[in-house]
């Protein structure tokens, strides 16, 4: 029996983590990037651009029967935005043609709710229209919706687990936030993050219906300085904390749907996640 593959637009630390996955699980993965020659022996390589037009066109050739799509901006700013997200996804549609994959994910982010003011937002909570970075995701998001395809948006929380991350060497140095104003931080381990998009790839081969998009969060929304007190404690550092800070936008992201799909997240809070990464960090 031909095993079922999956293509993965965008090959970065996510779409490896998950590929390795899936692998694991019999499927062949093919890993599409402008140089090849990173990717792990056990994924087929494909040249292409997902910011250029015409960069996809192999695609309908290849008959993928899954899609996982993590790109990336091409810069902070409000265009780099669009050609990242909004230019992958246009280009992945034109590039499909007529092949019509079993489904279509979409690493989205959590930037899309409008909620400023730390209230609890979900899946069907209002989306931040007015803000150019984030309707340049939801625009993303929406043209998959259009498309025809079976597709869903995984729009996930802060991103950790790499024991060299930006907010431990910062922490290291004794840089900290302030514990006012209160800023809710939210957050996924990669591991789960991984987890969790091979889980629906696996879902959606043993042929059940996914929803349109999932917040992919842990349990665990904290204030940022809750956890960088933590984390400063567990790293005998001895941080001097400033009493106030800048406002910002900040929300809670529940995480019912993720539960729902039956994943079981691996590091529900950032204690455990954390432990482990810094773990990870002291074996150098």
């Amino acid at each position: 029996m031909k095993r079922k593959s999956v293509l993965f637009l965008g090959c970065g630390d996510i779409g490896l983590r998950t590929a390795a996955l899936l692998d694991a699980a019999g499927m062949a993965t093919l890993g599409l990037r402008r140089n090849t020659g990173g990717l792990p022996g056990f994924m087929w390589a494909q040249v292409g651009d997902y910011t250029r037009r015409g960069g996809l066109d192999c695609l309908e050739a290849l008959a993928p029967d899954f899609v996982v799509a993590t790109p990336l901006p091409a810069d902070y700013s409000e265009a780099g935005y669009r050609l990242g997200y909004v230019g992958a996804v246009e280009n992945l549609l034109q590039g499909l043609g007529n092949c019509r994959p079993r489904l279509v994910l979409l690493v989205s982010s959590t930037r899309v709710y409008a909620e400023r003011d730390g209230g609890w937002v979900d899946e069907d909570s209002p989306l931040a229209e007015d803000e150019p970075r984030a309707r340049a995701l939801i625009d993303a998001e929406r043209l998959l919706a259009g498309s025809g395809l079976a597709g869903s948006a995984v729009r996930c929380g802060g991103i950790y687990g790499n024991p060299a991350g930006r907010l431990l060497s910062r922490l290291a140095s004794g840089e900290v936030c302030a514990p006012r104003p209160v800023l809710y931080s939210n957050r996924i381990h990669r591991e789960d993050c991984a987890g969790f998009l091979a889980h629906l790839v696996r879902l959606a081969a043993a042929g059940d219906t996914l929803e349109s998009c999932y917040t992919a969060v842990d349990d665990c929304p904290a204030p940022r300085h809750e956890v960088e007190r933590w984390l400063c404690a567990e790293l005998g550092v001895e941080a001097h904390w400033p009493d106030t800070g800048p406002e910002a936008a900040h929300k809670r992201c529940r995480n019912a749907r993720l539960h729902a799909s039956g994943y079981t997240l691996r590091y529900p809070d950032y204690r455990s996640g954390y432990r482990a990464v810094l773990a990870a960090r002291s074996r150098g």
